[in-house]
């Protein structure tokens, strides 16, 4: 055996594994609950679905009174001009009349004989002067300085009546985007669960050809170690023997490049599952060899499983929803309103206000047909999803009894393999045999040992790609234990 081909697989094992005192072995049912509870793609789809339910409970309060606590802090200054004309001639006169009156009721009072009634009216004239003149004194108009500083609490009400529908546009909307948000959440499994098997049954698959790989280059070894030793005994030429060991020296390189690729994906299954420490898989490669669904009943029953088609159809109900709301926003609106005053003067105001906008630079018919047309386009788009994922799941379908087909024939192909190289390998000791033969038998048992894996690995694949178009990849774990299943070890 070539020293160095050892030597180089411990190197690559504790390359990959510092800690061998930690390897562990892990099953696909563990590794399937392991991402479902920790990567980090669950959990930003959990925070999300989270947050899509708290919204809608936000807003079931929608339509109540909404009540405020209102404090206003401000200080004033204000400048009016008064005019004091009219206040000047009412003064004028009120205060003329005023004393005419006093006279003329002083006049009767004292019997004062009529020859007086001139000196009289001059009287009145004069005093009437006198008041012209004192009130003259008075400006036109003057200049009143306000200057204040205010602190005033109110409790204000508001309180829709009427929205045409808004509103309740509003409570719906936010409760599709909470179901549509748990329908993500279960599609993110869905496509973790797809993930871990791929990462998962690949690693298993390397480590079946790594097996294949070894197994041959120990049978080469060995045929190697017979042909030293019949050419030392004359039976073989140098050339034959070196013909053996071309073939083993080549074994050797295809082990390496197996284990490198083995390493490659349990690197890949232990960042996948946040881990270093897995190093064996429990679960190996399977086949089974009985149909569970008939691909009738698998695309009859994929729209109530999808969680693609039923996330397209919260989109369009969402968009039905939208549809109603750019029509509920043409309509007038009527609300309540009230406003009390917390201050020593106990203010307070009620009414009711209706609002209809006339003209805002917003063509609001046109945004209701282009909401109608997002409606429509995702009715259209979800028809067109179906038919590709009907296509998929005929594929699927049709790969996977292809599999099945192949799995039965690579095990008689087997059988013939194994009897052809025990004859050959007689041949060649008897000397009825070739070199050549024996390698090309041994070599001939070792893909058939390949090809069985890459067959249960695509048989696997398969069954998820099925599985995860018909919505139902959740029950994948139920295969890999049922009764016609077979295992590659």
């Amino acid at each position: 055996m070539n020293p160095i081909f050892p030597g180089f697989i411990c190197l690559c094992t504790s390359v990959l594994f510092l800690h061998p005192s930690y390897a562990k072995s892990i099953s696909y049912i563990e590794a399937e609950q392991s991402i479902l509870t920790q990567s980090y793609s669950t959990q930003a789809a959990q925070a999300l679905q989270q947050s899509a339910q708290l919204q809608a409970e936000a807003v079931k309060g929608l339509g109540l009174p909404r009540i405020d606590l209102n404090v206003r802090a401000y200080a004033f200054h204000n400048e009016v001009d008064v005019p004091l004309n009219s206040l000047k001639n009412n003064l004028d006169n009120t205060l003329t009349q005023g004393v005419n009156n006093q006279i003329d009721q002083w006049q009767n009072n004292s019997g004062i004989p009529s020859e007086y009634t001139d000196a009289l009216s001059t009287l009145k004239d004069g005093v009437g002067n006198v008041i012209d003149r004192g009130v003259g004194l008075i400006p036109n108009e003057t200049t009143i300085n306000l200057d204040d500083q205010v602190i005033r609490p109110t409790v204000s009400v508001f309180m829709p009546l009427y929205t045409g529908g808004l509103t309740t546009s509003a409570k719906q909307m936010a409760k599709i985007q909470s179901e549509r948000s748990v329908i993500n959440n279960k599609q993110q499994q869905d496509l973790q669960r797809f993930e871990i098997i791929q990462a998962y049954f690949n690693s298993q698959l390397q480590t079946q050809l790594l097996a294949a790989s070894r197994f041959n280059t120990q049978a080469m070894q060995s045929h190697y170690r017979n042909a030293l030793k019949l050419e030392q005994q004359g039976f073989i030429s140098k050339g034959q023997r070196m013909q053996f060991e071309v073939a083993k020296n080549n074994a050797e390189r295809l082990a390496q490049n197996a284990q490198a690729n083995l390493q490659a994906s349990l690197f890949q299954l232990n960042n996948l599952l946040q881990s270093s420490e897995i190093t064996e898989l429990s679960t190996p490669l399977f086949v089974n060899t009985t149909q569970n669904h008939s691909i009738n009943q698998l695309l009859k029953s994929y729209p109530e499983q999808s969680s693609l088609v039923q996330k397209l159809q919260k989109d369009t109900e969402l968009a039905g929803v939208k549809v109603k709301a750019e029509s509920a926003a043409k309509k007038p609106t009527v609300f309540a309103f009230g406003e009390y005053s917390l201050d020593e003067h106990q203010n307070w105001i009620v009414g009711v206000a209706a609002q209809y906008n006339l003209f805002s630079g917003i063509d609001k018919q046109k945004n209701i047909q282009a909401a109608e047309l997002q409606r429509y386009a995702l009715q259209l788009t979800t028809q067109r999803t179906k038919q590709e994922i009907e296509n998929m799941i005929y594929k699927s379908y049709s790969e996977l009894e292809t599999a099945q087909q192949s799995h039965a024939l690579l095990q008689q192909n087997m059988q013939a393999a194994q009897e052809n190289l025990r004859i050959q390998t007689l041949s060649f000791k008897e000397d009825m045999g070739t070199a050549t033969q024996v390698i090309d038998a041994q070599n001939a048992m070792t893909a058939l040992k390949s090809e069985m894996a890459l067959n249960a690995y695509k048989y696997v694949m398969s069954l998820a790609t099925l599985l995860q178009s018909h919505g139902s990849i959740a029950e994948f774990q139920s295969y890999v234990n049922q009764k016609n299943t077979q295992y590659i070890r």
